[in-house]
């Protein structure tokens, strides 16, 4: 089943528009979500829409409502809300170039493959997909769709084009404020040296396939064994707990460092080998 465009509508660049689509980079179907179920009726648990001391309420009877403070709502109606819905507009105005080194990773938000309407605009798309690569630069824009707006960059992604929308600045909390009660020391040079080179012993280029989400296996598992189970049969996994040496807070840093650096010397096996390794030991 082909899947379906997100958007569709213009890249333009100044006097130059571009028939694109969006599609959805990622999946959720993937991850696994439960039901609340009724024990002893194997029934699906629905919820009422209920107001205190009044009990259950008629749909129609529902309005939104945004507190200002504690208890003190502003209500608006639907039509007062949809009165100040931005209009979807099926251009997507390219209004300036960073670099990408700029965009701090907090501001990213959910991430889009663009793609070429048809072969009319493949000559166009290339020329930005090109351009933006040459320049290292990623492009800012407002994309206006489902009657919101969201602010939006782009950039090459292999023959296409990567779409990510990102986060106004009032979605963003300032990390400072965190931090504020780390102290200013510097690590001693022994111990900086020897993290480095942990560091450097572990560094390999990035592939998502050599990891994997050991929850969602485990659970998938437990599942399956529990489908086949006899009915009401409890079924309890062992579970290994990471790390060692829990047993305490007090660490010797530099001995720590050194077992490290020493244990993994040499050792080129992924994550997932690893994982492998551990589950049939």
């Amino acid at each position: 089943m082909a899947a379906r465009a997100y958007w569709q509508g213009q890249i333009r660049l100044a006097l130059v528009s571009i028939p694109v689509e969006l599609f959805s980079a990622t999946k959720s179907g993937s991850k696994i979500r439960f039901n609340q179920i009724h024990e002893p009726s194997g029934k699906r648990i629905s919820y009422e829409k209920v107001v205190p001391g009044i009990g259950p309420v008629d749909r129609d009877e529902i309005i939104r409502g945004f507190e200002v403070s504690k208890g003190s709502y502003v209500l608006l109606e639907d039509k007062e809300i949809d009165a100040v819905k931005i209009e979807s507009r099926r251009t997507l105005e390219l209004v300036q170039f960073v670099d990408a080194s700029e965009i701090d990773p907090l501001y990213f938000d959910r991430p889009y493959y663009v793609a070429p309407q048809d072969e009319l605009a493949e000559e166009a798309f290339v020329v930005l997909r090109e351009a933006l690569r040459k320049a290292k630069k990623v492009a800012l824009g407002q994309l206006s769709v489902r009657g919101s707006e969201k602010l939006v960059a782009i950039k090459p992604c292999g023959k296409g084009l990567l779409l990510e929308t990102l986060r106004y600045a009032d979605e963003v909390r300032e990390g400072q404020a965190f931090f504020d009660d780390i102290a200013d020391a510097k690590p001693k040079k022994e111990l900086l040296d020897l993290a480095t080179t942990l560091i450097d012993q572990k560094s390999a280029p990035f592939d998502a396939g050599e990891f994997e989400d050991r929850y969602s296996e485990a659970l998938r598992g437990l599942i399956e064994k529990k489908r086949k189970a006899k009915k009401g049969e409890s079924v309890i996994e062992d579970v290994d707990e990471p790390g060692e040496g829990r047993g305490g807070n007090v660490v010797d840093l530099m001995a720590a460092l050194k077992k490290s650096v020493g244990s993994d010397k040499g050792s080129d096996e992924s994550p997932k080998k690893r994982s492998r390794t551990k589950k049939s030991a």
